[in-house]
């Protein structure tokens, strides 16, 4: 897995977060630590795994930096967002998507605004990916319409491949 995936992972998980306890950005960003996120992945049994974390954990770290950037660009964004997601949301009010979809779905959008050197079908893939990982089993259908929607109505800068 790379580091961006990773970055992605964290920063759902700090947007979860910050949506459901309603924690600060400050503190959110204060207490995440790297070493229990690459714990918490893998399977207890799986000794040899958590070794392998704990080499990974100077590229996490890396990870984290990306996801910090991620998430403080989503939330300072974030009304922005909301508003295309309402628009694009034809049949879906934001306050009751479930909240593992509404922050990949933040998320996946403040990259395609932001992050000009991934092309978009690369964020609409992760987002999916993220998705599956997080959400329900509708979740991966849900994130991915909604996206391609966005990409069709919407003008993002960068590349669409």
């Amino acid at each position: 897995m790379g580091k961006r995936r990773l970055a992605r992972e964290m920063a759902v998980q700090m947007l979860y977060q910050r949506d459901l306890a309603q924690s600060s950005l400050a503190e959110i960003l204060s207490n995440f630590d790297v070493a229990d996120f690459l714990a918490e992945r893998l399977p207890e049994e799986e000794a040899e795994a958590r070794l392998a974390a704990l080499v990974r954990l100077p590229e996490a770290k890396e990870a984290f930096d990306y996801a910090r950037r991620l998430v403080e660009g989503t939330v300072a964004r974030c009304d922005e967002i909301d508003a295309l997601l309402r628009a694009q949301a034809d049949n879906w009010r934001l306050e009751r998507m479930p909240s593992v979809d509404r922050n990949v779905l933040r998320l996946a959008v403040y990259e395609m605004l932001e992050e000009t050197d991934v092309p978009k079908l690369v964020i609409l893939d992760e987002a999916v990916e993220l998705a599956k990982r997080f959400g329900s089993e509708q979740s991966s259908r849900f994130v991915n319409g909604l996206l391609d929607g966005l990409l069709k109505t919407q003008h993002f800068p960068g590349s669409l491949q």
